[in-house]
């Protein structure tokens, strides 16, 4: 999870190579910035084992299903469309696809990002859903939940995943 504008680089590629190298698949919200970086990173990775997921918000024009505009990225391997096109503000109502998102992975690591970032998190602690905030400062997140747990060191994130994955 992060921001679908900025690829906040080095805290993407290195979730995404490390990923890579870990037998899980990646799921992401499916757009651009964080989210298309940690795909590109995840996709480097010869010898992985997962795929790339990306769960797509959608509508219907015209009678017919379209993908919200930059959706998919390039690194997509598995689209899931939905017909869920709310997200930032808008990222905790029924007809936004974090929900989704949310339920879907045995755990969730979120990167800097804006409102639909924050929405995930609180969905996260709606769901249960075990979450990192891998973070400089809460800051990185605005209104980001006080029960979320944030680790700026990589090698926590990667012990908190691996309790979750394992």
């Amino acid at each position: 999870m992060g921001s679908g504008s900025n690829p906040h680089h080095h805290r993407a590629t290195t979730l995404g190579e490390w990923l890579g190298t870990q037998p899980v698949h990646l799921l992401t919200g499916g757009g651009g910035g964080v989210m298309e970086s940690v795909c590109a990173a995840f996709a480097s990775v010869d010898d992985r084992v997962g795929r790339i997921i990306g769960v797509l918000p959608g509508g219907i024009r015209d009678g017919n299903y379209r993908p919200l505009p930059g959706y998919p990225n390039q690194w997509i391997e598995i689209p899931i469309r939905t017909h869920l096109p709310l997200s930032g503000m808008q990222g905790t109502d029924l007809a936004s696809r974090n929900h989704i998102n949310v339920l879907t992975p045995n755990v969730i690591v979120a990167l800097p990002g804006g409102h639909g970032t924050a929405s995930e998190t609180k969905l996260a602690l709606l769901y249960d859903t075990p979450l990192v905030a891998y973070l400089s400062s809460r800051e990185d997140i605005p209104e980001l939940p006080p029960a979320i747990y944030v680790e700026p060191v990589f090698e926590r994130v990667q012990s908190f995943v691996e309790m979750h994955i394992r």
